[in-house]
């Protein structure tokens, strides 16, 4: 029951830098920060004490097997997490090219 307690409060590191930073990188570290934390949620959603691969021959019987959709959901959220960053990091860039700042108080007074 720990570990559950314990995503969420990971989850909420990440909802505080989201909300209350006001730097795009650390934004975007946040949202990174709320990513692992869902990630780590599912994982132990999936989880069973002792228990063992999904993988199961012809006369084995497995009784106590983790979950194996757990696991492809983990796998394929990060590789969309991955992509999220990638997209985002861009964005930060370009957005610092023009200009010259990651402060969004400070972007936002720069129309035009």
């Amino acid at each position: 029951m720990s570990a559950y307690f314990l995503c969420l409060i990971l989850f909420c590191v990440g909802l505080y830098s989201l909300v209350r930073k006001r730097n795009i990188i650390k934004i975007i570290i946040g949202l990174g920060i709320m990513e692992y934390a869902v990630n780590l949620f599912i994982i132990l959603i999936g989880y069973r004490a002792h228990g063992r691969a999904p993988i199961q021959s012809q006369d084995q019987q497995i009784l106590n097997m983790v979950d194996p959709l757990a696991q492809a959901m983990v796998a394929t959220t990060i590789v969309i997490g991955l992509a999220l960053t990638a997209v985002a990091v861009a964005i930060a860039i370009r957005i610092y090219e023009k200009y010259g700042t990651f402060e969004i108080t400070k972007i936002r007074r720069l129309k035009g």
